[in-house]
This record gives structure tokens, sequence and C-alpha cells, in this order.
């Protein structure tokens, strides 16, 4: 199985390519979902947060508090990296325990949706093809606005806390452009599956694995004879 990874910037429609992925049998493990399960009441990431930023981003009820904790961090690089620290190692726990899942049901690739990848770098290794989506500018600060009811002076401190979307762009194997309607973005997503169904990277990957599998095997073998006598 090989890893395709997914990102963009904020509001530029990756949940949107996730679910025609999904539509398409391809499964797809989202960071976001993974960001959330970290952070629940009484696991690690959860802890640590309330130990570094306090209860002013937590619920009564101990649930984290999302947006305040979003406005915290949005406006200060070295709160934003501190966070990082803190959820990015647990998210990636999950999301490779998930991508194990799928590599046993024999999938031929995945789709990981890492709004961050470049930004932190930390799955770049993994990825056998990266993905962005992009959009006009004026288009992503609305939906941004539209979506998490902001203002504009907030949605555009979410915006410009990411890397711009033209050097993301620059580094990706494919991107996927959606300014237009659904159906347009549905069109490429469409022509972009056919590629990567395409590729036989996830036969070099099984030779590899098979390959390693069989090589431990043979020195345990050859480790237990040999003490054996």
């Amino acid at each position: 199985m090989f890893i395709v990874g997914l990102t963009g910037g904020i509001g530029t429609g990756k949940s949107t390519v996730s679910s025609i992925f999904v539509k398409n049998d391809i499964p797809v493990v989202d960071a976001d979902t993974m960001a959330r399960k970290v952070v629940e009441p009484g696991r690690k990431a959860w802890k640590a947060i309330r130990k570094e930023f306090g209860e002013s981003v937590f619920f009564d009820d101990g649930q984290l508090n999302r947006e305040a904790l979003g406005d915290l961090i949005f406006n200060d690089v070295e709160k934003r990296r501190k966070l990082n620290e803190i959820t990015h190692p647990e998210i990636y726990k999950e999301m490779m325990k998930a991508a194990w899942g799928h590599l046993l049901e024999g999938h031929q690739f995945i789709v990981m949706d890492l709004p961050l990848l470049y930004e932190s770098g930390r799955m770049l290794n993994l990825l056998h093809k990266v993905i962005v989506v992009t959009c006009e500018e004026d288009q992503q600060l609305e939906r941004v606005i539209k979506r998490g009811q902001l203002s504009e002076e907030r949605a555009n401190a979410r915006v410009k806390a990411q890397m711009p979307l033209e050097d993301k762009c620059n580094k990706a194997n494919f991107v996927l452009d959606n300014s237009e309607d659904l159906s347009h973005l549905e069109k490429q997503v469409d022509q972009l599956i056919v590629t990567l169904r395409a590729s036989n990277a996830h036969w070099k990957m099984r030779i590899y694995f098979i390959s390693s599998m069989m090589l431990i095997f043979y020195l345990i073998v050859y480790l237990y004879s040999f003490f054996a006598f």
C-alpha cells in the first residue's frame, strides 16, 4: 500500500476532496478527526494543553474550547509552536494506527488529509505523492469567514498562520483547483484517481515488505538453530 498526502489551505476544500475519495471506496485518514480524538478529556495531549495554556481554553465540562484556543495561538507563533509540539506526535500515532489497519485490509493506497503537511514536514517521507487543493485568495477568506462565523480580521489571521498556497502548490505532485463548482472539482478528482490506480507502487512496497518479513523470519530461525546447539 502507498500513502497519498492531501493538503491545502484552510477553507480551500480539502474535506470536499476527501469525501469524493471516500465515495470511490478509497480510505481517508483525517488529521483533524485525530486531532479532536487526542484532546478528549483525560488523554495525554489534553493534560498537556491544560497545563500549558490554562483553564481559559476549556469549557466547564472539561471539553477543549477549540475556538478560544484558536484565538490564542493564531496570533502567537510561539504558542502555536508549543501546541503543535503537544498534539502532533499524538495525532501522527493515531493516523499510523489507522493506516496500518487499512494496510491489513489490502487497499492499494490510502489518502491522508494533512492540513499542516508542509508546515510540520513530519509525514513527508512516508508519502508517495502529495495533492494540494487550492482556490482564489478571496474565495478562501470568504469560506473561512462563513464556516467559522468569524470576523474578517480573525479569519485572515487563520489564513496567514499557514504557508502561502502558492508555495504549497509549487511543492505538490498534483494540484486541484477548487475555485469553480463541485462538478469541476469532481472531474479533477476522478481523473486523479485513475492516475493513482494505474500506479504499481503498491506492488513494489508489498514485495519490499514481504522480503523484509522473510529476512526477519530466516534470521530468527538461524539464531534459534545456532543457540539451540
